[in-house]
């Protein structure tokens, strides 16, 4: 069903770095999400009011604010697609950050106010009544919402859309308020006990969790998140793999919207090769770059040293030091002034975020300690600096 509609709403399906593609990606979420909640809601509302169950409508009341939530992102698709002008020379990409957490807001609103509800019938419980149909109505929501919840998931990982992906989850985190609701019923049904309210109450923190939850997924991108590992490896090898180029560092990537980046990277050259050669493989290394990721990239030349035997020795002498103090010390940037009596090591270390400002004068004092070790004249100047990168480990 989800590669049927794609076809039919998105001609050009398999483009999904076109942002017109990803436009009319988002534009096929947000309707299904409208058609699929609205017609939950109005079956769900009916039967809270046939059977007298607060914890049904407020499941209920949670599919309008679905729904509400397609149309803001449905709406948020469509302006995010606009391309750049004058005043927003980086498109409008990040519109559907901003959209998605508008729909987060009305999420945790509608959980509060089913909070509220919900207490109330707990000190002050009301009938109920009991109808099968009631059951295997919500049943057949919740094998819609998993649907909703894959269908989803399939099309944020084809285009990479965190709003995609959280959507998904929320769709997911209702399957499970859903199923206690009919849990609910079945309690009554079955037993005659009336745990409505309870369950309304559980419903109701299960909807502003999601909700949390999507704002979080939001505002990162917005704040400013570490790049991903995997991408930050891929791009590196990929300019590094260029004739002419030793080594890369200091990768940056600014999001202005899915599928809309730019980067800077620091790009190593050989000291003794004509600057202009140098600057003439840059160049294509960043159109290249383009067509391979959809990213405007950035580079920036650093010359190195590629043959002095003295300069090499002392540099493959600090690579081992750091990796006896910790093997995820990286440096860059490296340079060495040769005098009479001391030797200065000048480089900038890259460390884990988990270090502390207080531990970086032990760290220095250690490893110049472990550097003058192997050579007495040697000196390290250093400028300790963290990653842009999130770490292998969170990948």
């Amino acid at each position: 069903m989800t590669d049927f509609l794609v076809k039919l709403w998105i001609p050009d399906w398999e483009n999904t770095e076109d942002p017109q593609v990803r436009t009319r990606y988002g534009m096929l979420s947000g309707i299904v999400g409208i058609v699929c909640n609205l017609m939950l809601f109005a079956a769900k509302i009916s039967i809270g009011l046939l059977v007298n169950s607060i914890s049904v409508m407020a499941d209920a009341f949670n599919n309008l604010s679905d729904a509400a939530s397609s149309i803001i992102g449905f709406v948020g698709a469509r302006m995010a697609g606009k391309p750049a002008d004058d005043d927003h020379p980086f498109g409008h990409g990040r519109i559907e950050y901003i959209s998605a957490f508008i729909v987060a807001f009305l999420v945790i609103q509608v959980g509060f106010s089913l909070f509220k509800t919900s207490v109330g019938k707990i000190l002050h419980p009301e009938e109920m009544s009991f109808q099968a149909v009631s059951v295997v109505i919500l049943l057949l929501s919740v094998a819609v919402k998993l649907w909703m919840g894959m269908f989803n998931k399939k099309l944020g990982n084809r285009i990479h859309s965190s709003v995609m992906l959280a959507t998904s989850a929320d769709s997911l985190g209702d399957v499970g308020a859903t199923a206690a609701t009919i849990l609910s019923l079945l309690v009554f049904g079955t037993m005659g006990w009336n745990i409505d309210g309870i369950v309304g109450l559980l419903v109701s923190l299960a909807v502003m969790i999601a909700g949390i939850n999507i704002a979080k997924e939001t505002l990162e991108p917005l704040i400013g998140a570490p790049i991903d590992h995997s991408l930050y490896m891929e791009i590196s090898n990929y300019v590094e793999s260029f004739d002419g180029i030793v080594g890369t560092h200091d990768l940056i990537i600014h999001n202005y919207g899915p599928s809309r980046s730019m980067a800077s990277i620091h790009a190593e050259v050989p000291n003794d090769v004509d600057i202009q050669v140098s600057h003439e493989i840059v160049d294509r290394i960043e159109q290249e770059a383009y067509k391979r990721f959809h990213i405007s990239l950035v580079i920036h030349m650093d010359p190195v040293e590629t043959k002095n035997q003295k300069y090499l020795e002392k540099k493959e002498m600090l690579g081992k030091v750091l990796a006896e103090v910790d093997s995820r010390l990286e440096f860059h940037d490296f340079r060495m002034v040769d005098g009479v009596e001391r030797i200065n090591l000048i480089f900038d270390l890259v460390v884990p975020r988990d270090y502390k400002y207080s531990q970086y004068d032990q760290l220095r004092e250690r490893i110049n300690r472990l550097v003058q070790e192997k050579d007495s004249r040697c000196r390290c100047v250093m400028t300790i600096e963290n990653s842009y990168c999130e770490s292998a480990a969170a990948e």
